[in-house]
């Protein structure tokens, strides 16, 4: 499906194999973390602003436009009002963190908008292998190394965003930050290896 320049989607759903022009964006389980003395999947940890924010490199100010103009909602919990605390998913702050290197490259909001609407309706292990090709203008997914040669030989693709590598750094920085049991409540404490080694250090004065 084309992301087009006004936001809007057009075209239909493409086979994984298909031409080029077939390959333009269109419509695996999350990393378990440790909850207290037990382990808690992906869907039952929410992450706060601060920690979306910190995990995705982007600023509070971001997070909060994104949020308020519906490009990337916490699908957790939204905010209700004052005094209210946002909770984002490991999949929302992967978005998030994909949307600021589409920005950061220079892709028009309307196109980042429309391509994120396209990944949330795709499974983990989909998003986990793709490839985003963008040639500024449009975005296009790739799910093989061919397709992203083939979409390369055309002239087409000028930069790549490897969404199982965004996935990894994701995961790396949630688990040295806070999160917390959707259910509970209970804080989750991230396991931070700068704390561990300063705690060495204090056991060896």
């Amino acid at each position: 499906m084309r992301s087009s320049g006004d936001g809007t989607a057009a075209g239909a759903p493409y086979p994984q194999q298909g031409s080029t022009a077939d390959r333009t964006i269109r419509q695996s389980a999350a990393p378990a973390a440790v909850a207290g003395d037990g382990m808690a999947s992906a869907d039952d940890i929410g992450y706060r602003g601060p920690t979306a924010c910190a995990a995705a490199g982007i600023t509070y100010r971001q997070l909060d436009y994104w949020a308020r103009t519906g490009l990337v909602e916490p699908s957790v919990r939204p905010a209700y009002g004052s005094g209210t605390q946002r909770l984002y998913s490991f999949r929302d702050v992967v978005l998030l963190k994909i949307v600021k290197r589409f920005l950061d490259t220079g892709v028009a909001l309307q196109n980042i908008r429309t391509t994120v609407q396209h990944l949330r309706a795709r499974g983990f292990q989909d998003l986990e292998r793709m490839t985003l090709m963008s040639d500024g203008a449009t975005v296009y997914e790739c799910s093989s190394p061919a397709e992203v040669v083939d979409l390369l030989q055309g002239g087409q693709g000028v930069f790549g965003i490897a969404v199982g590598v965004v996935w990894r750094d994701v995961d790396v920085a949630l688990s040295q930050l806070h999160g917390e049991r959707v259910d509970t409540g209970e804080t989750l404490i991230g396991h931070n290896p700068a704390d561990e080694l300063a705690r060495r250090r204090n056991r060896a004065v």
